[in-house]
């Protein structure tokens, strides 16, 4: 043991002198502050910098949301309520109101069908757009008054030859929906064949239908040539509205297994007919001696 621990003379200068390192650098860690110099900060450039970092953060977030156009709240679709922040249950109440075949003309009048908050209703109600008849209250008198007036036949105007204008003066009918009625009538060479067809306008509602038949009605109809459904033909077919060569295939089809139609109604058992469009396709068919071929 005692040949490990006897050291030279140059040997014990060398460990005394690693020990006074050793404790040296102790020394100088706990003694001696080794951070950095302290950073002075503007405050007042740091609080600018931030308030315009939020902002700019504002301004992505504002881009980011939907964009919304001026509507007329009348028609929300179930998508646009939910958009516009509307629940499933206001969305329904507002339906409901519009199925009795009533408008709502302001703002306060939509808070109190759907029941929204005061906050939702300050968002969107800067972007209602009600019809003129709304916001000119004489022409809304001469609307209603117009809608509520009842006319005998002779009495209604030619819808075959009614103008845009002559369209605006019921209750319901706009410049859009006017000139649509007009574009839709004008497509076939010599308009309407009956009333019944303002059906096939696009977008237009039921009540805005009764609405207009209540003032116009087709007093001049289109002459067309009437079809047997027991001799027509494929291309006789499709001559009728609604009925393309697909389908006009499967009523000569129908026909054959059937041995005939013995009424214009069986139709609607032909597979892939269109029967919310039976009343006007009615219209081409002959609804008497069917049978006779």
């Amino acid at each position: 043991m005692q040949s490990h621990f006897k050291f030279t003379k140059q040997q014990r200068n060398g460990i005394l002198l690693l020990l006074v390192l050793i404790i040296g650098l102790q020394c100088a860690y706990f003694f001696i502050d080794f951070s950095s110099e302290e950073i002075n900060v503007n405050t007042e450039e740091l609080i600018a910098f931030e308030k315009e970092f939020d902002s700019l953060q504002a301004v992505k977030i504002g881009a980011q949301k939907p964009k919304i156009y001026p509507f007329n709240p009348n028609y929300i679709t179930d998508f646009k309520g939910e958009t516009l922040g509307l629940s499933t249950q206001e969305i329904d109440r507002l339906f409901a109101f519009r199925k009795k075949g009533e408008f709502i003309n302001s703002p306060k009048q939509f808070q109190e069908v759907t029941q929204i908050s005061d906050s939702l209703l300050n968002t969107i109600a800067p972007y209602f757009k009600f019809p003129d008849w709304v916001n000119k209250p004489a022409y809304n008198k001469v609307k209603k008054t117009a809608a509520k007036k009842t006319f005998n036949h002779s009495q209604k105007q030619d819808l075959n030859t009614a103008t845009a204008k002559d369209l605006q003066t019921v209750y319901g009918v706009g410049a859009v929906y006017a000139k649509r009625i007009i574009r839709f009538r004008n497509s076939f060479p010599g308009g309407f064949v009956a009333d019944i067809q303002l059906k096939d306008v696009y977008g237009l509602k039921p009540e805005v239908i009764t609405n207009i038949t209540q003032k116009f009605t087709v007093k001049t109809p289109r002459v067309i040539k009437k079809i047997n459904i027991n001799t027509a033909t494929v291309n006789d077919w499709v001559t009728v509205q609604h009925i393309d060569y697909e389908l006009a295939h499967k009523i000569i089809e129908f026909k054959e297994s059937q041995k005939g139609f013995k009424s214009v109604e069986e139709l609607k058992k032909v597979n892939g007919f269109p029967v919310n469009k039976f009343e006007i396709i009615e219209l081409y068919l002959q609804s008497e001696n069917i049978l006779n071929e």
